[in-house]
């Protein structure tokens, strides 16, 4: 906005015209017109940015500036480094019509930063720290492990913050049901109550973690999440007995008993989404409480609640869904990996698992198997989970010096090329591991001398892992605020830690050192950095999700007048506008979130929208699969 000095109109007269005669009253320069500053927002990393890497932020600002000036400043107001913004990186919304980049990358001392605009544009930011890696991303990826540890079911429980007390204990003799018939309607409500299969269980499906914001358990998700805890813990040598590892472990064991390694059947699920349109059966997603509740749980129509169902993939000794397959056999493998020089009989025995579910993989699937129903997550890659299961049991079988390891070698290469073939090649998260099967395969490869012969080879995996990063910096560099990843759709936040965690793996696979930059961009963007001004990650920065849509976050209570957060929490963040058509519903049974005002309405934009509220499943549900992308990133950025 422009305004104008005020001034009589006898003098406005007089100056115009002297200004047009070349003259001035009393001998000084007329009068000028000058635009007022316009207001904005300063968007950071809220958490923290590392010494040695690059550091920027951005101005969000109501209008187009020229030459707002930036400063930053230690915490005892001491100029640290000063700038001024360049050209508008693009527009966000019609109220946030220019985006300006801040670069500080110069500044490597530790400390506690903010920045403040002036001239053209008046904000400031919230504080943020600059250190070490670790110092700056440690504590972060410490508290994703705590939001595991939060989500554990069963009788190993870690109470923390949420006070969590043990949960389905009923599962430790859980009877086995066919899958239900979902009604045409939604694909979700069951027509009637699934039946037991004649002869088939008690199985003990108790333990492993919750998937979301429910209490429902899926291999499909729990597989890829004990994929990256593991990881996780061997790139940064976190020992079996560290918090890591055990919490790794501790969703291991619940996949272990998950397949049956006599009868070569593989169970995928423990609970009933949701029941049917009378009532007369009620699921997960239609009774919102606290698990410990479920046990006891006296009510006729929640039968499914207090003893819940578990559905198999198929019958006994029948081929496995290749993704299913491909990430199982990577977990075991990861384990025989894990415990290959501290207890190599144990290391052994994960190989033997790994290597009979790895040869049930169905190669020539129909619709893979996923969850019930599959319209939770409706998975279509398997090529790379197969790549990926391979990669996996090729460094364990190196590292036990079993003959098979090259074996295994030759079908991730082929899996690994198949892959490369197809149209739809997507970037880590649940629904794509290729980014850790090349990383993987390629040490595996070069591990054994990069023999001859393979389908593919180091360099052309390596081609491969940094194909897809530069498809995420290209993105960035088209985005105002240089997202690598999608925000107008799911799993916003999967997808970009996910290239983030793919960016560190390449370079430590490598050397190089060019997607840095990227990586810390996308770690920014997740941590505040973004259009939002918030972090996606609960208890991150100065601004985070508080009214997560969890259960368990929801109704745990509160502590000194404050609602009790389950840290860590990483949600799904920003997703398409047009997911909100039918708006957020009531409350219900929700506590209510302690502020009834949306604060990030005004920044909907590019298609885009987040909410902070118990009822916006579409944004602030978190999940197994986004924080196990962020704690791979998060670790691996330490």
């Amino acid at each position: 906005m422009y305004t104008r000095r005020t001034t009589s109109a006898t003098v406005l007269a007089y100056a115009v015209v002297a200004a047009v005669a070349g003259v001035s009253s009393c001998g000084s320069p007329a009068p000028r017109t000058r635009p007022a500053a316009v207001t904005g927002a300063v968007r950071v990393n809220q958490v923290g940015y590392a010494d040695s890497g690059s550091k920027e932020a951005f101005l969000l600002a109501k209008g187009v500036v020229s030459g707002a000036t930036w400063k930053l400043l230690d915490s005892h107001g001491a100029l640290a480094a000063s700038g001024t913004t360049g050209k508008s990186l693009g527009s966000w919304n019609k109220a946030y019509p220019a985006v300006y980049g801040i670069d500080f990358s110069s500044v490597k001392g530790a400390g506690t930063y903010h920045l403040r605009v002036s001239g053209a544009a008046t904000a400031s930011s919230p504080s943020f720290t600059i250190g070490t890696p670790k110092s700056v991303h440690g504590k972060v990826a410490r508290d994703a492990t705590a939001f595991f540890q939060a989500q554990r079911d069963g009788s190993d429980v870690v109470p923390g913050q949420l006070k969590r007390k043990p949960s389905h204990l009923n599962d430790r003799k859980a009877a086995v049901y066919n899958q239900p018939s979902f009604t045409s309607s939604d694909g979700d409500t069951i027509k009637k109550a699934p039946t037991k299969i004649a002869g088939v269980g008690p199985v003990n499906a108790e333990g492993g973690w919750f998937d979301a914001g429910d209490y429902l358990k899926f291999t499909v998700t729990t597989s890829y999440a004990a994929a990256a805890l593991q990881i996780a813990a061997r790139e940064s040598g976190a020992s079996p007995s560290s918090t890591l590892g055990e919490e790794a472990q501790h969703g291991l064991d619940w996949l272990d008993r998950m397949w049956d390694e006599k009868t070569k059947t593989l169970y995928i699920q423990v609970g009933l989404g949701s029941g049917t349109d009378s009532g007369s059966v009620v699921g997960d997603h239609d009774v919102w409480r606290l698990p410990e509740k479920d046990d006891a749980d006296s009510v006729k129509e929640h039968a499914f609640l207090k003893n819940r169902p578990v559905f198999r993939a198929g019958a006994p000794g029948s081929r496995l869904s290749p993704n299913q397959a491909g990430r199982l056999a990577a977990d075991f493998a990861l384990a025989a990996q894990r415990h290959a020089a501290s207890d190599p009989e144990k290391a052994r025995g994960y190989l033997r698992t790994a290597a009979q579910i790895y040869a049930l993989a169905d190669t020539t699937p129909g619709r893979l198997v996923t969850a019930v129903p599959y319209g939770y997550y409706p998975e279509t890659s398997w090529k790379d989970d197969l790549a990926f299961g391979g990669a996996e049991l090729a460094l364990a079988g190196q590292a036990l010096k079993d003959s098979r390891a090259s074996g295994w070698l030759s079908k991730a290469a082929s899996w690994a090329k198949a892959y490369d073939e197809d149209d739809d090649h997507g970037t880590l998260n649940m629904y794509d591991t290729s980014a850790l099967a090349y990383a993987d395969l390629a040490r595996a490869v070069r591990a054994a001398g990069d023999p001859e012969g393979l389908p593919i080879g180091y360099d052309a995996l390596v081609a491969d892992l940094r194909a897809q990063l530069a498809q995420g910096k290209a993105r960035a560099g088209k985005d105002p605020f240089h997202a690598g990843a999608v925000y107008d759709g799911f799993d916003a936040d999967s997808h970009t830690l996910g290239l983030a965690a793919s960016a560190r793996l390449y370079r430590r696979l490598t050397g190089d050192t060019s997607f840095n930059r990227f990586a810390s961009q996308q770690l920014g963007w997740v941590l505040g950095a973004n259009a939002w001004g918030t972090s996606f990650m609960v208890g991150e920065g100065s601004t985070f999700p508080t009214c997560t849509a969890g259960q368990l976050g929801n109704l745990a209570g509160a502590l000194n007048g404050k609602p009790l957060l389950e840290i860590g929490a990483i949600v799904n963040g920003p997703n398409g506008t047009e997911q909100f058509d039918e708006g957020l519903g009531d409350f219900g049974a929700m506590r209510k979130c302690p502020s009834g005002s949306d604060p990030f309405s005004a920044f909907t934009g590019h298609g885009s929208k987040y909410v902070d509220d118990a009822r916006s499943w579409q944004t602030s549900e978190p999940a197994l699969d986004m924080d196990a992308s962020g704690l791979l990133a998060f670790t691996l950025s330490s």
